[in-house]
């Protein structure tokens, strides 16, 4: 197993005292699992302030989105140059909710991801089926177009530069959680996927997370498949001691290998 990444989205929660506790608290710790990537995806309103709590510690900073552009009459956007400017390390791209809320569709996140990684940041690329797509034994069908829209056209030092997060969309935020075969399934998928697109070292160079109501209940079992490389969390992240115990679990299933 290569090194893992746990990243917390926080999504559009906590006010500014709160993500400054947080991300303290979560910084201060994670020094003791060293063998873990860890990251903090705060509301963009609160990045440099987190960013500034995260300054010298092995916890790197992440944006929740951005655009394609880096600068114009883009209202209420965010350009990777700024992610970068104020810090960030990473930035989560075509969430589901991003996907299912604000109408992005493969072409848009392709473009975000290319702006990104030419600002220099590592792209969180999020790729999920809903339920219904699940139940209508979609999925693969979902996963492979959305891997050859959103991931079009890069070449291979640019993949390696981006993770890919499986986020099935009846997963989020519903309690359910993907069973550790179904998520295994799926993350086999996507490593055969970058496998015929690109090669074996590359397909085994890109992390590939787990997102989908992950909590510290859950997190060895699903960290332990062996194509699982780390979680994006959503919810857990809240709570420092349970987001930690979940960057626990990471390291402990690495020790294990």
């Amino acid at each position: 197993m290569k090194r893992p990444l746990v990243a917390g989205n926080w999504k559009m929660n906590l006010n500014r005292i709160q993500a400054i506790t947080l991300a303290a608290q979560v910084a201060q710790q994670a020094v003791h699992w060293p063998t873990v990537h860890v990251a903090l995806c705060p509301p963009a309103v609160y990045l440099d302030v987190v960013g500034q709590v995260l300054r010298n510690s092995p916890v790197a900073l992440g944006g929740q989105n951005a655009h394609w552009e880096t600068a114009g009459a883009f209202t209420g956007e965010l350009s990777p140059t700024m992610l970068v400017d104020v810090g960030c390390v990473f930035v989560i791209l075509g969430h589901s909710e991003r996907r299912q809320h604000f109408g992005e569709t493969d072409e848009m996140v392709n473009r975000k991801v290319k702006a990104a990684l030419e600002s220099g940041l590592r792209p969180i690329v999020c790729l999920g089926e809903t339920l219904q797509q699940r139940e209508e034994g979609q999925t693969q069908e979902v996963i492979r177009a959305q891997f050859a829209g959103s991931l079009a056209d890069l070449s291979l030092e640019e993949i390696r530069q981006v993770v890919l997060a499986y986020e099935p969309v009846w997963a989020i935020g519903t309690g359910k959680v993907a069973t550790p075969q179904q998520a295994e399934e799926v993350h086999a998928l996507l490593r055969e996927l970058l496998r015929n697109k690109y090669n074996e070292a590359t397909a085994q160079a890109v992390t590939i997370q787990y997102g989908g109501s992950v909590k510290p209940e859950n997190a060895a079992e699903l960290l332990s498949q062996p194509n699982v490389d780390g979680a994006l969390v959503g919810g857990a992240s809240l709570k420092a001691q349970d987001f930690l115990r979940i960057v626990a679990a990471a390291h402990a299933v690495l020790e294990e290998e």
